[in-house]
């Protein structure tokens, strides 16, 4: 007889059947009114925050634009509470929250609206499915992945020179005059390709953020049931907060970031992109497309400022249960010494103490160490002669003042034409004139105007001159972003 290893198939689809939210959606009667809402509002306009009177404004419109076509008793409810319905716990298709320094209501979507949203997208009928620009990047993958792990120098070598023959073939056919063109099918592949990976990636950046929340909701758990001593409760806390910058996701993303905060690879990033939106052959162009980098920089800002923000919130509660703790403490000794003056002025008093352990733990005064005195260096005077060069000790005496106003006036002038700048490119812009105290205060310029970044994964060197010495410090790579930035 034949078996077949169908069982945990079946299971597994039948645990996501019953628990999924994404699955929840595409199961629920209105799962038209809230994937067409819900994905052009959060998903084509790409908003992460929305007020909840803005909102529920803009899906009373769409109520009556509804019933006005389908019927009064289509949809009966008032709109603020089908949000507060699809933003229950039990259903979790919105995520309702306080901004930090905000008491105003905002929704965001889940991760199940995006995943929900993309599979009805698969059943549409397309009219073109390209396939070649898939299989390129399915054998240039695969490459990255042979010769990236490939260890002997040999083999390297070899790939290298066929790349660099297929370079030379190139450029002979281009100086020869043969220019090698994509025709129109293969361009509309491309684009079809770019198109899916970059939307793809935003609706990852929401997956990324809610697997933050959901660690620091176990992180929490665990300090709220934690019964052992408070130094292996931060042990475990810290370790935990480490493993998602060492996670595969944690790196993958913080390599994400890293060409977010590259002026250089942003600017190649804008001009190539604007080159292809000046095909013809494309056809049909996604709006989104067009400013689809700036968003990847707002939607890795929000990842970045949410993973902050719970780190803030969990030093503060861990700071919550050490107060309580010391509190309980100082109760304690206070009942001791009001125990102690009652028993003042009793004659014999009945003592009786309690300890936790079977047997007392007596330290007697003999057992401790003596006092060891500290060993001294001695000082040896002689063979000190006068320095034969003359200095002035004046300058000891004088003061370095650097102007942070004038500093953050440079960074907004450079800011002016860019989203992003690095420090380099600001001091070589603006030579540093009081060395390394002026470096140190571009480190904490703080300004309404932009943000100031730190990069511990990679490092620069910021090079100045101090009279007539040349000097330069080795420094985690430091970007100053804008904000505003048009999304």
């Amino acid at each position: 007889m034949r078996r077949y290893h169908h069982g945990v198939e079946f299971d597994e689809l039948d645990h996501l059947r019953r628990h999924s939210t994404a699955w929840r959606l595409l199961r629920a009667d209105n799962a038209p009114l809230v994937l067409g809402f819900l994905g052009r509002v959060f998903v084509e306009e790409n908003i992460r925050a929305i007020t909840e009177a803005e909102l529920v404004e803009r899906l009373d419109d769409e109520l009556q634009v509804l019933n006005e076509r389908l019927g009064e008793s289509r949809f009966p409810r008032r709109a603020k509470a089908y949000l507060d319905d699809w933003s229950s716990p039990e259903v979790g298709w919105l995520r309702r929250y306080y901004p930090a320094g905000s008491d105003v209501v905002h929704f965001d979507a889940t991760p199940a609206v995006e995943k929900a949203l993309a599979w009805v997208k698969g059943l549409r009928q397309r009219t073109f499915v390209g396939t070649e620009s898939r299989l390129n990047t399915i054998f240039e993958l695969l490459r990255q992945m042979v010769y990236g792990a490939e260890t002997d120098p040999a083999v390297r070598l070899v790939e290298l020179h066929r790349r660099r023959e297929e370079i030379d073939d190139e450029i002979a056919a281009v100086a020869a005059g043969r220019i090698p063109l994509l025709d129109p099918s293969a361009q509309r592949d491309r684009y079809q390709q770019f198109a899916a990976m970059a939307t793809e990636l935003l609706a990852d950046f929401r997956e990324v953020e809610a697997n933050f929340r959901t660690l620091d909701r176990e992180l929490r758990a665990r300090i709220a049931a934690w019964d052992g001593a408070k130094g292996e409760l931060l042990d475990e806390v810290l370790g935990s907060r480490n493993s998602i910058a060492d996670s595969d996701q944690g790196r993958s993303f913080q390599a994400f970031y890293d060409f977010l905060l590259s002026h250089e690879r942003q600017t190649e990033f804008a001009e190539l992109l604007g080159r292809v939106l000046e095909l013809s052959a494309i056809g049909e162009q996604d709006t989104r497309m067009r400013r689809v980098h700036y968003a990847w920089l707002d939607a890795g800002e929000r990842t970045q400022a949410t993973v902050r923000l719970l780190s803030e919130q969990l030093r503060r509660f861990l700071d919550d249960r050490v107060w309580l703790e010391n509190r309980r403490v100082m109760e304690i000794l206070r009942n001791i010494e009001v125990g102690a003056l009652k028993l003042r002025e009793v004659k014999d008093p009945d003592l009786v103490c309690e300890i936790d352990a079977m047997v007392p733990q007596l330290a007697l005064p003999m057992e401790r160490p003596l006092y060891t005195p500290p060993d001294r260096a001695p000082l040896r005077s002689e063979g000190i002669a006068d320095a034969d060069e003359e200095l002035d000790p004046s300058q000891l005496f004088e003061q370095v003042y650097v102007d942070a106003q004038r500093l953050c006036e440079t960074v907004r002038a450079v800011l002016r034409d860019r989203a992003l700048v690095g420090l380099a490119d600001v001091v070589e812009r603006a030579p540093l004139e009081r060395g390394l105290a002026e470096l140190v205060t571009y480190l904490s310029l703080s300004d309404p105007a932009f943000d100031v970044v730190f990069d511990d994964s990679a490092r620069e060197r910021i090079a100045w001159v101090d009279g007539d010495t040349a000097r330069s410090v080795s420094l985690p790579r430091v970007t100053f972003a804008r904000r505003g930035v048009p999304r």
